[in-house]
């Protein structure tokens, strides 16, 4: 009970501490003497004195001492050990606890010989009321005692020595000598002890042969006397000891354990052999026949050897984790000792113990994974196991960045354990679905994935194993929110307005495969607007991204297709179109000087036309301007076979686009234009006159000589000629006026223009009329407004104030529909 329990178990004394109250904590363990000095413990001192720390079922920590430990009290068959363990958080063991621990174990009855075989020791221990001549000696054969005797001799009174016999030679060390070299020795009123670890240099590996077996067991053995003399005898102990270093086989599920039962080394001398006890058990505790029997051990006594067989898994053993290469599996221990006593007619009786920790092949185990995922919630529940008690989740890697287990709520996941009866737990994993590190995926029209990536690092103890596992889960979700869209047209654009959804954040626009960048979209004239809730795209009616699937007078129908693709896999996720029909206006321009501009597109239905082979009605007369999907031509009505009719009212010039396939004389494609002239046209203009305001008074009066000008282009510097009239422009082409005071050429006179406007005749009077500057500036009702351009001396200017210079696009007048021409 509490942090520490003691236990007696035959000559050896056990404490536990307990896993609960020593986790997490460094330690520290010393053996107090009789004088209540504490002699620290490390691994050369204990396999010295006859000490051993160990863990067992999973991490409890085991201290056994044995009853003739370098530091016990031996009273009338009583031993007494004392231990202090000191406990710290930090490996420095500053602020330390301790904790003192005492017991008492009584053992009764000593074997002349006992032998025992400890995790990280041998021992011996002998009677000492039983001495042996140097005659005895030497009658041992194959032994050669008679050289032992001289180096006894030569020793000091009281002054013991150890003869190690080996095969090439013996040799002999004091005892101050046999402590520097790890060997422990010591002396009761009863007994000589001597106590070897398994790294002593002496160590010789024996191997015993069974019966009828290939192979032999293998065992760990020193040959040694113990010397020392006493008044006028000379006393020497056969100190020979012996231990299994192997004997262990796994077949078939099954742990075999193997210890012969004439060990040589130990029977030296004898010559008759009776058995006269053999008992087995688990954790130094014996167990009987029907113990045995109930967790199906199997413990034979044949002629040459003791064999205790054990299935894997079974009571009285446990699994600890292990890990190899990385990978999580376990290894199933079991603590068992074996006592063994024998007579024979050079001892007596011997009693031999080996404890004997057998640990079985690493076994990799698949850790289940469970998705547990509450859907009402939007929380991912993953629980991970089974894992045995000494396993410790200690950090969570989430996209590519480690965290320890309490910063892991910083970035959305909770993590905690569960434990259950039989001591094995496992461990959840919960974060919500909408955390940053969860990735979202569109699966179909109403459905989600949502995946969790994380890779959780373990570590075992007391072992300090590390290994991973990686956690990949995947949780559909019926909350698909798909982009939904409208469009429309006006009377040049065609628009999508796409509303976005909760799966589309990654989906990228495309146009007939073509990536709709911001930065495409201005090198086309395009219109591309992205405010994260709504994907705007307005495509100008002639452009190359638009299909025209047919063409009637009645409009063209154009249509503009969008789909979204998959910013990863470029998968088509949703497809949104718009068709509507344009004036077929749009594509023809009947200019007053007889010029016709018309463009023909490219139908959907005819996806080998190549725009460059379009012609007119005269096969010579070709495209003038070409992409992919239209043609543009520009020629006079007198040319490119172009016919003409008249009635009393109207000239209509008619001309078609052809398109041939080679080798055919039989177009497949033909738009047929038409374009009309009025030969006599009435026009009824509504109107009122108002009274003109009586003139203002103004200083000065004279005559003011102006001229008014057109130029071919912005730096005014080459005005048309008279020969040069009537002029042809097109709509939309800038022309350049000039209006300069003339007459009198006085510097403080400065030209300021009020009314300026164009008429359908030469005569200024005539109606319509549309103003070009009022009160000096330009018409706010104008598309397309005049500009004003400075004046600046040159040697043509000679006073910058006496002209003003302006800019006019061309246009023409229209009634309705229809065009107004004389």
């Amino acid at each position: 009970t509490g942090p520490m329990s003691s236990e007696c178990l035959g000559n050896l004394l056990r404490v536990t501490l307990s896993a609960e109250y020593f986790e997490d904590k460094y330690l520290s363990f010393s053996v107090v003497d009789q004088f209540g000095i504490a002699w620290e413990l490390d691994e050369a001192m204990a396999s010295q004195c006859g000490y051993t720390v160990t863990y067992s079922n999973w991490s409890n920590i085991e201290f056994r001492a044995s009853a003739l430990s370098c530091h016990s009290r031996l009273e009338k068959d009583v031993f007494t050990v004392t231990i202090q363990i000191k406990t710290s958080h930090t490996p420095d063991m500053k602020n330390a606890a301790t904790h003192l621990k005492s017991a008492s174990c009584h053992y009764d009855p000593w074997s002349p010989r006992e032998l025992l075989c400890e995790s990280n020791y041998m021992e011996v221990s002998v009677r000492r009321e039983v001495p042996q001549t140097v005659k005895d000696f030497i009658q041992d054969e194959p032994e050669d005692w008679t050289l032992a005797f001289p180096e006894a001799k030569a020793g000091e009174a009281s002054i013991w020595q150890i003869v190690f016999h080996q095969p090439e030679e013996k040799k002999a060390l004091l005892v101050s000598d046999a402590w520097s070299a790890g060997y422990g020795l010591n002396t009761t009123d009863t007994r000589v002890l001597l106590r070897i670890p398994y790294t002593a240099v002496q160590i010789q590996l024996v191997e015993v042969d069974l019966f009828l077996q290939a192979q032999g067991i293998t065992f760990s053995a020193v040959r040694s006397s113990t010397f020392y003399k006493q008044r006028w005898m000379i006393l020497v102990v056969d100190t020979a000891v012996a231990c299994p270093v192997d004997g262990v086989d796994y077949t078939n599920k099954t742990i075999i354990w193997t210890v012969p039962k004439y060990i040589q080394p130990l029977s030296a001398g004898a010559t008759s052999f009776k058995d006269v006890l053999v008992e087995a058990g688990v954790d130094l505790h014996k167990l009987s026949a029907k113990e045995m029997a109930s967790r199906k051990y199997v413990l034979s006594n044949d002629l040459n050897a003791i064999t205790m067989k054990i299935p894997i898994g079974a009571e009285g053993g446990y699994y600890k984790t292990s890990v190899s290469s990385g990978q999580h599996g376990a290894k199933y221990t079991i603590n068992l000792f074996l006592e063994h006593q024998w007579e024979d007619n050079k001892w007596g009786l011997t009693k031999h113990t080996i404890i004997k920790e057998i640990e079985t092949p690493f076994e990799q185990i698949e850790l289940a994974i469970t998705n547990n995922s509450n859907l009402s919630v939007r929380l991912i529940n993953v629980t991970v196991g089974m894992f045995l008690p000494d396993v410790e989740l200690v950090n969570l890697t989430i996209e590519g960045a480690t965290v320890a287990v309490p910063e892991a709520v910083q970035h959305g996941y909770l993590t905690y354990e569960i434990r259950y009866a039989n001591g094995s737990k496992a461990y959840v994993i919960q974060v919500p679905f909408d955390a940053p590190s969860i990735k979202k995926e569109y699966l179909r029209p109403d459905m989600r994935a949502y995946t969790m990536n994380v890779t959780l690092a373990f570590i075992t103890h007391p072992t300090s194993e590390t290994f991973a596992v990686p956690v990949i889960t995947v949780s559909t979700v019926k909350d698909a929110v798909l982009p939904r869209a409208r469009g429309f047209c006006d009377g040049r654009n065609l628009h999508l307005i796409i509303t976005r959804g909760n799966v589309d954040q990654n989906w990228l626009p495309f146009i007939s495969d073509w990536h709709l960048t911001p930065e495409a979209a201005q090198k086309y004239n395009y219109s591309l607007r992205d405010n994260g809730t709504h994907l705007a795209i307005s495509v100008p009616f002639l452009s190359s991204h638009v299909n025209y699937e047919d063409f009637h007078t009645s409009g063209i129908k154009a249509s503009l297709h969008l789909t979204l693709k998959d910013g990863i896999t470029l998968a088509n996720r949703r497809d949104f179109s718009i068709s509507c029909r344009f004036s077929p206006s749009d594509l023809i321009q009947c200019l007053p000087n007889g010029t016709v501009v018309i463009t023909a597109v490219k139908l959907a239905g005819i996806a080998d036309l190549d725009t460059s082979l379009l012609v007119l009605r005269d096969r010579q007369c070709k495209p003038s301007l070409l992409t992919e999907k239209t043609a543009t031509f520009k020629f006079n009505v007198n040319t490119c076979g172009t016919s003409r009719k008249f009635n009393s009212t109207t000239m209509t010039y008619e001309n078609s686009v052809l398109y041939f396939r080679p080798g055919s004389d039989t177009p497949v494609y033909q738009l047929k234009f038409v374009c009309s002239y009025a030969i006599k046209q009435t026009v009824d203009v509504r109107y009122e006159s108002k009274k003109n305001p009586p003139p203002s008074i103004k200083p000065g009066f004279g005559s003011l000589a102006l001229s008014m000008k057109l130029f071919k282009g912005e730096s005014y510097s080459d005005p048309y000629q008279e020969l040069e009239y009537p002029v042809v422009k097109y709509l939309r082409e800038a022309l350049y006026f000039e209006v300069e005071l003339l007459q009198p050429e006085d510097a403080r006179l400065e030209l300021n223009l009020d009314d300026c406007w164009a008429t359908n005749s030469q005569s200024q009077d005539s109606l319509p009329q549309w103003p070009i500057l009022i009160n000096g500036c330009e018409n706010s009702k104008d598309s397309y407004r005049t500009v004003y351009h400075e004046v600046n001396n040159s040697l043509r200017v000679k006073f910058p104030q006496h002209l003003k210079r302006f800019e006019v696009r061309m246009f023409t007048f229209v009634q309705g529909t229809t065009l107004l021409q004389e």
